[in-house]
């Protein structure tokens, strides 16, 4: 296929010919047939879909939190350990971790793996203490980590290595829900191009899957289109702590949204409208238009928002009455209730700075 710049790629979503190709194609049969049967040529009037509406949209999300597989260091401990005492696939792991080298990274490999589900296998028997096996997958991340860094600076990787960068990839948890605002991602694989949004000053120095803030494990990106085919993994950058990380979703058109179906009672996204000024070198904020509120979302669903506030405020009555709580608490979980109620569907920026500081947001 030809992407939108011109560049060869053979992705099973992407166009296999150029747009110019296409109208020459389309002109040319038209117009042959017209000449054949002496019908004069028309005007040519297409509505290619997608094509056409993919651009005129983009979804912005932001980072919450990661998780992480290479974050674990033996090192220290390995020089403090009493090794006698240590199961036997423990201590092939910490043997497999001494002995990474470019030589004999694929046996090393093989041997975590094994020495790894040995010891998951002695757990559940009783025969390994909890924290064993906590030490025992500390050890398999760590010999992963070691093997990957190895293979970075390797010409040739054995192919028992080659998915080791998935298999480490970390988890980027964002604020969207893919079921609302990207459902052809979930539901037909569509690949949609993903990338950071600022700095790109910066070269990006880890690999992530995206999973969203639904309770649900499909609700993850692990397809990203790469320069020549798919990739599992996406360049992103390490998150700072008390800084927000933000990625944008291109080519959603004016699909995504429509589709979009309560899924987990999140609602509509806010949206920003931006546009040209006269000029047409300028943009400019045309219109911000607000997501739905959480009163707004179970209102569609036919909850009664003021019968729920009635509730709670006779149960804030009632816990008073017993003396489970006072006024100035029953007055304050009423409020908390009432803004809730009147709050975004998605996490909002001051609670992620009081919930997830040091998360990277």
């Amino acid at each position: 296929g030809v992407d939108y710049d011109g560049t060869q790629t053979s992705f099973s979503s992407s166009m296999n010919y150029t747009l110019d190709e296409y109208a020459a194609e389309v002109v040319y049969r038209i117009g042959s047939i017209c000449s054949e049967r002496e019908v004069e040529h028309p005007i040519i009037v297409t509505e290619s879909g997608r094509a056409l509406a993919a651009f005129q949209s983009l979804l912005v999300i932001n980072v919450l939190g990661h998780s992480r597989l290479d974050d674990f260091e033996v090192d220290e401990d390995l020089q403090k350990l009493d090794r006698s005492d240590l199961p036997q696939p423990i201590q092939d792991l910490i043997v497999a971790y001494e002995g990474v080298s470019e030589r004999l990274a694929a046996e090393c490999y093989h041997d975590a793996m094994q020495g790894y589900e040995q010891t998951i296998q002695l757990f559940n028997m009783g025969y390994v203490s909890l924290e064993q096996r906590a030490f025992g997958e500390r050890l398999f991340w760590s010999i992963c980590t070691k093997l990957l860094r190895l293979t970075q600076r390797m010409n040739r990787v054995p192919d028992q290595l080659a998915d080791l960068q998935r298999f480490l990839a970390d988890i980027y948890f964002c604020n969207f829900s893919i079921f609302q605002s990207l459902p052809d991602s979930w539901a037909i694989e569509q690949l949609f191009p993903i990338l950071p949004i600022h700095r790109l000053d910066e070269r990006p120095t880890r690999r992530a899957t995206l999973a969203d803030i639904t309770c649900d494990s499909d609700g993850k990106i692990d397809q990203f289109v790469g320069p020549r085919d798919v990739e599992r993994t996406l360049p992103v950058h390490a998150l700072r702590k008390d800084e927000n990380y933000y990625l944008g979703i291109f080519l959603t058109g004016a699909y995504q949204e429509t589709l979009g179906d309560l899924h987990n009672l999140f609602g509509d996204t806010h949206v920003v409208h931006v546009g040209l000024d006269s000029s047409g070198e300028r943009w400019k904020i045309e219109e911000v238009v607000d997501g739905d509120s959480a009163a707004e979302v179970l209102g569609y669903l036919q909850y009664d928002v003021e019968h729920m506030m009635e509730q709670v405020g006779r149960a804030c009555d009632a816990a008073v009455e017993a003396g489970r709580i006072d006024d100035t608490e029953a007055q304050s979980l009423a409020r908390q209730f009432r803004e809730e109620l009147a709050g975004y569907t998605y996490l909002e920026p001051e609670v992620l700075d009081a919930e997830t500081s040091g998360s990277g947001t």
